[in-house]
Order: structure tokens, then sequence, then C-alpha cells
């Protein structure tokens, strides 16, 4: 058994059994017996048991966003959009079964015709950042697509995940159609990887992990998606509208105590516009309500754990500190959001992925200094661009090596959009009209028509 604990009170909010090797191998197997009825269930009846998932996740959105906040620290209100998240991406793919369709290619001779294939076991791997939606993610388009999955929630946050899966059963999938396995990294996950009758892994976390499961699947040529890490940038030209772009970056960074990868928590300021542009920052950062997750106004939480505030707190210099937020003291993970002036790009808060609530800020110069300054980093997931110049929003845009990335806005995820890095933030895209592609082979089929 492992202690789930609160990062808002540091007490225990649940216990729950771990999966041993042997109880994990019993979850695929479970999982690869129930594929051969799952796949062979009608399009239009698998898309009603999805959307009947979605319903009965809806039905419950309070009950799993105050599980989130107790578990997580998230806060109430994203908790809320993450459970409905969920609901919508399980609405979303529910029309794939029916719209799964091939082509006819013309050939001499005959007719070649393709079709989609589902893979088998889908293993997907959830971070602890966002428990929830990420889950979707990987099991509502592998499902509709005619895999079964077996899915392992982070150690520090199971909750949701398990509860997701009671609440697939009572919307009546199947047994063993979505199996959650909780369970350690290096037991569960790693026996994914290894594991031959699991097909694919989906897993999203840190890129170091991220390489050590691409390596175990190249020995058996697995297929897998990775979206891992992000050192995103805020890049704010001088004819912004510095206002609009001062009052939206905290959330950008600070959603979720930083703890995302998706954090824009590299801001580039146009020499001409910084000192303004800071000004008008500091009173949004200071306003930015770090509180009990649980208040309608909170808008940020804790970290999650002791561990992640002493790693966060290594990056912050006194020196380098421009200006901070306030947080709660006492019991809990707190932690201020915290802005930093870099020196240069070496500096390790501007190159590094800190996963908390930390802002590093560097002036530049022009469109190229700043496409520079964006580019130099190992990560590509994200990013924002402000400016009033429709054609240096395109540009700049382009320009950027990063597979998201948003214009007078810091809008990262669309379920009906596709989401994904490039570099060393990932492999492969989720989300969006081609994501059920992704959990598929493409069987080609000649027919003779010769006499």
């Amino acid at each position: 058994m492992r202690d789930v604990i609160s990062p808002v009170t540091e007490g225990v909010v649940a216990s729950v059994a771990v999966a041993s090797v042997e109880d994990t191998d019993a979850a695929v197997d479970r999982a690869h017996r129930a594929f051969q009825d799952w796949r062979a269930v009608s399009p239009g009846d698998r898309a009603r048991l999805l959307r009947r998932f979605a319903a009965v996740v809806d039905d419950h959105n309070e009950e799993l966003a105050q599980l989130e906040v107790r578990n997580s620290g998230h806060t109430i209100g994203n908790a809320r959009w993450e459970a409905g998240n969920v609901r919508d991406v399980l609405d979303y793919y529910a029309g794939a079964p029916e719209r799964l369709s091939g082509r006819q290619i013309p050939v001499a001779g005959g007719l070649d015709v393709t079709c989609y294939e589902p893979l088998g076991v889908v293993g997907v791997i959830v971070p602890w950042n966002f428990p929830m939606p990420i889950a979707g993610w990987g099991f509502a388009p592998a499902l509709a697509a005619g895999n079964t999955v077996v899915l392992k929630p982070a150690e520090l946050t199971p909750l949701t995940a398990i509860r997701l899966g009671e609440l697939a059963l009572e919307a009546g999938l199947p047994e063993g159609v979505l199996t959650v396995v909780p369970g350690k990294g290096s037991v569960v996950g790693e026996r994914f990887v290894t594991h031959p009758l699991v097909r694919k892994v989906c897993f999203t976390g840190s890129t170091e992990v991220g390489k050590r499961i691409m390596a175990g699947c190249a020995d058996q040529v697995k297929r897998v998606t990775l979206e891992l890490g992000g050192k995103s940038a805020n890049i704010v030209f001088a004819d912004a509208d510095l206002a609009r772009a001062a009052a939206a970056a905290p959330g950008a960074v600070f959603d979720n105590a930083g703890q995302d990868c998706c954090a824009r928590s590299r801001l580039l300021v146009q020499a001409s516009a910084y000192d303004e542009f800071m000004g008008l920052l500091e009173q949004s950062v200071k306003a930015f309500r770090c509180e009990d997750p649980a208040l309608e106004s909170a808008q940020m939480g804790p970290l999650i754990s002791a561990g992640r505030r002493a790693s966060v707190a290594s990056y912050v210099d006194d020196d380098a500190v421009l200006f901070r937020g306030t947080a709660p003291e006492g019991a809990g993970y707190w932690m201020p959001p915290t802005v930093l002036g870099a020196r240069s790009t070496q500096d390790r808060h501007w190159r590094e992925e800190i996963f908390g609530p930390v802002l590093s800020v560097l002036r530049f110069d022009d469109e190229a200094d700043a496409i520079r300054m964006a580019n130099d980093t190992e990560y590509g997931l994200s990013g924002s661009i402000w400016t009033r110049d429709l054609g240096r929003g395109i540009r700049v845009a382009r320009g950027v090596e990063a597979g998201n990335l948003s214009v007078n806005s810091n809008s990262s995820v669309r379920y009906w959009t596709p989401f994904g890095g490039v570099k060393q933030s990932g492999l492969g895209r989720e989300l969006g009209p081609d994501a059920v592609a992704a959990f598929c082979e493409v069987k080609n089929i000649y027919f003779s028509t010769e006499a």
C-alpha cells in the first residue's frame, strides 16, 4: 500500500494498493483477452459506449474535481475544467469509430483498398501534474480505434484515474477494456515497455524518462508517443497591447504552480518596452492569488511535494529576484510566484525546466534576436507571441521552433487540434482529428480482378 499525501495539508488523503510485476502482467493479459471482443464491437455501439462514458464523467464532474483538489492541489476552477476536458475528449472521439474509413487506390488489374486496424493493448503512463486530462488524451482515441488500454497513474496522484476506471465500468465498458494499474514507474511503467502484448506506449513526463522509454520500446519496435519537457518562450514586442500581455503573463507560467510543460517560463520583452511592461507585470504578479485551492478565488495552489518545492527553490537566487507574489505559510508545499532577471541566456534558471512558479526575464532587440533567443533551447513544446503586427506574428510564429504557438494568447491546448512538441519536447501528436490514426495500423489489401 502507498499513502497518498495532500500537498495542501501534508496529510494522508487515501492509501492505494500498488501493483507488482505479476499484477501488471495479469492486467495486460486481461486487456489482451478483452481486445478480441472490443475490436469486434460495431462502430456505432463503440461510439455509444464512449458517449455514455462521457455522460457518466459529466455527472461526476464535481466529485472528480474535489478529489483532484485534495490529491493534486489543483484549484477548484482548474479541476472542474480538467474533469470537463475528459468528458469533451470522450465525446469528441466517440465520433471516430464510424468515421475511421480507409481509401480506394487506383491500380491496374484489380481493386486496392486500405483499412485501419487497432494495435491491441495500449499502455498509457500518466504524469502527476495533469492526472485527468492527460489520461483522457491517451485512452479516448485508443479506445475509439478499437484498442484496449492499461493505464498507470502517477504514484503521487492516482485517485482520479482510479475513479475514472470505475466510471468506465459504470458506463458499460466491458471488463478489461480500460484497466487502471497504480504503481511505481520502475515496476508498472517499465513492464508496459517490456511486455510483448503491449503494442504501444503513450508517455507524458520528463525528457530523461522519455528517452529511456523510447530506448526500451526500440527493442520490440514498439510504437511510442512521447510528450516531454518544455521551456517555452513568451515574446512581447513593443507594439503589443502591453497591459493585456502583462495581465495574461502570470497565468501563462504560474497556473498549476508552474507545473506545466507548456508554461511560458522564459519571458522575452523588447528592450524599448521593457520598463513599461515590467511595471505592469509586477502589478499582475502581486495580484495573482496563491491560496487554498478549494477557494473559488484561487488562481494557484501548492507544489505537489516537498521534494518538488526544494528542487524549484534551488533555482531561486535572491540576487536575481525582481519581485514576488505571495503564498500561504504553514502546512502545505507553498511557494510564491517569483520573477527572476536573467543576466544572459546561459543562466541556469533561463535554460533548465524548473517546473515551478518561477519566471525568467530577458530583453531582446528585434525579430531576429527574439527568434534566436526563443530557439536557443533543447525544447520546443509551446510559446506565445504578442504583437499588433499581423505580418510579424506570422513571421515569428513560423520562425520559432515549437509544436504549439499562440499569437496574442497563451492558449496551448484544444482537444480538437493537434498537440505535441519538437526537438526534445516529444515525439508524435495527441488530440485533434488525426490522433486516432496513431493508434492504428494501415492495412493495404489488393483484389485481383483478372480472369
